[in-house]
């Protein structure tokens, strides 16, 4: 997910982008056609074609092989999350599943709870955190009595 303001958001119908930011250019972002029928179509013949003409000129792809890319763990991500839970609806509950979140030191950026006749729905955004921290909180808010269903966990671009 990404906040309504930034360009992503603005992607739509048949176009796909790619936001990259780097140390010299700043924020980039490559926006065009990509999906569907002839977009799709028209985007990967061009890209063989541009393939094909440069390995006929010797040309290699990719980064040489003398220059190994360092790979950091999943579990250092650092990265805001959208959660979406279903949970029995008592008093309680929403402090039993906040308490979770602080015990991992995932911090809550909003929330929003909607009744669901005995159930609620509760969706939270956190603020940065890391992708570990996030694992095991989810992992405990699966075995609280009160949450029925862990449902769309989704990393968000946050400006924090």
């Amino acid at each position: 997910m990404v906040p309504a303001d930034h360009p992503l958001a603005s992607v739509r119908d048949s176009f796909n982008a790619v936001f990259v930011e780097g140390d010299a250019s700043g924020e980039l972002m490559l926006y065009g056609r990509g999906a569907g029928g002839r977009p799709t179509a028209s985007a990967v013949l061009g890209d063989l074609i541009d393939a094909a003409v440069n390995r006929r000129r010797g040309a290699a792809c990719g980064p040489p092989p003398t220059a190994p890319a360092r790979i950091h763990p999943i579990g250092e991500l650092r990265t805001a999350y959208y959660l979406a839970l279903e949970v029995i609806d008592r008093p309680g509950v929403l402090a039993a599943v906040a308490g979770v979140f602080g015990h991992h030191g995932v911090s809550i950026r909003s929330m929003t709870q909607e009744g669901l006749g005995d159930q609620a729905r509760i969706i939270f955004i956190t603020h940065v955190a890391c992708e570990g921290d996030m694992r095991a909180t989810l992992d405990d808010l699966r075995h609280l009595e009160a949450v029925r269903q862990v449902g769309s966990v989704l990393r968000v671009i946050a400006d924090e």
